[in-house]
């Protein structure tokens, strides 16, 4: 009998596996309307998944941890169908995603290097990156509006800018910190606890 409290795992692992649907999709060079209903499953799902793990008492850090994992795969099989179906636009966008893609591996670099872990601090800006990256990914292959972009982009930038400071400040790995603010906070918080 499936437990209340699994449902935020099975929304993280809904989202795992509508990643590979999704590429396999696109494998022919061009989507349909499943890839769009997919990619608003999983996107439904990755808000979900927390909110329900919050109200249930349930949101650890292995759960926060596989959502990240579970984000990461989702937007990895997302971009390589953009360059299936859409190899223009990637070229158009070149620069500003070779830059966007920069700064997340940074970001990740920064993380493992001090932590040894990827972060998973789900911040505010982070929220608004993928609101941002489903009007642009919907825009897109729902409508062949590649406008959104610049905002899935600038968005990247400024979540990615606010991690890395925040992962340079914080002393220890730590999860769900929804900002730059909370970090500091945080810090002073456990400055004060030594």
């Amino acid at each position: 009998m499936l437990k209340l409290t699994s449902i935020p795992w099975l929304l993280v692992g809904l989202r795992c596996a509508i990643a590979p649907l999704l590429l396999l999709d696109a494998l022919d060079g061009s989507t349909g309307k499943a890839f769009i209903f997919g990619y608003v499953v999983a996107f439904l799902s990755d808000i979900f998944d927390g909110i329900i793990a919050r109200k249930l008492k349930v949101s650890t850090v292995k759960l926060r941890q596989a959502d990240s994992w579970a984000d990461i795969s989702l937007y990895v099989c997302v971009a390589i169908s953009l360059w299936l179906v859409y190899p223009t636009v990637i070229i158009a966008f070149q620069i500003p995603l070779l830059i966007a893609i920069a700064f997340q591996l940074i970001l990740f670099a920064v993380s493992l290097i001090k932590f040894g872990k990827f972060p998973s601090f789900h911040t505010y800006t982070a929220k608004l990156w993928g609101i941002s990256l489903f009007i642009a990914v919907v825009g897109l292959f729902g409508f062949g509006w590649s406008g959104g972009l610049w905002g899935a982009i600038a968005l990247c930038l400024i979540n990615s800018i606010e991690e890395i400071i925040m992962t340079l400040i914080l002393p220890q790995w730590t999860h769900d910190v929804l900002s730059l603010f909370h970090a500091l906070k945080l810090r002073e918080q456990w400055a004060k606890e030594l």
